[in-house]
């Protein structure tokens, strides 16, 4: 989607209904600035309350989303745009944060057990070494719950028995044994135990 676009449509459309962006922000229960924001592309209206501001500006979702008002005729089509330029949006979000993932998680892994090594094999009191022994296994613990969290709401876990795709909660995430981000787990479908593979889409991707 075309942010700038879209901004400048909001801001034409609130022009043409007689708003001022502090009027409109005060009727959303918004700032101004939020407002200005969209007008100047740097951010979209949040999905709660884009049906109120179309209902304001007089225009619906789909024109929104397209920055533009849509013929009769060509609505389906414009819908359907929108629909899959949203659900690309999500997606590569979703990849976007398992990306994180593997950042956050394997060098701080790594420094953790670098500090479990200096502290096994550098001469040194062995209060300062229990300390590093300990500080590096808490810092690799948490970034272990950091990073099963982001996995978790990243994309969806399909079970193998009945290919249902889900999220499941941050515990059963964690708590399932896994190999890699392939995770043993009940699926809440069909019921079955399998081991469930990580996706970013709720749907199979053609």
């Amino acid at each position: 989607m075309d942010q700038i676009k879209i901004g400048k449509f909001i801001a034409s459309c609130r022009k043409e209904v007689g708003l001022t962006q502090a009027v409109l922000a005060e009727k959303l229960g918004i700032s101004d600035r939020a407002v200005s924001k969209w007008e100047t592309g740097k951010s979209m209206p949040d999905s709660g309350i884009m049906l109120e501001l179309c209902d304001i500006l007089k225009i619906n979702v789909n024109e929104l989303l397209s920055g533009e008002r849509i013929m009769t005729e060509t609505y389906n089509k414009k819908a359907e745009e929108n629909l899959l330029a949203m659900k690309h949006e999500v997606d590569e979000k979703n990849r976007q944060l398992l990306r994180l993932e593997i950042i956050i998680g394997v060098p701080a892994t790594i420094a953790g057990f670098a500090l479990c090594g200096v502290a096994a094999f550098v001469d040194m009191p062995n209060g300062l070494r229990i300390g590093l022994i300990v500080f590096a296994l808490v810092m690799i613990l948490a970034v272990a719950f950091i990073a099963v969290g982001i996995e978790q709401i990243a994309g969806y876990y399909e079970c193998q028995k009945c290919h249902d795709r889900h999220v499941p909660t941050y515990w059963q995430t964690n708590l399932a044994p896994h190999i890699g981000r392939t995770r043993y787990m009940k699926c809440p479908a069909c019921g079955k135990w399998s081991y469930q593979k990580k996706v970013i889409s709720k749907e199979e991707e053609e």
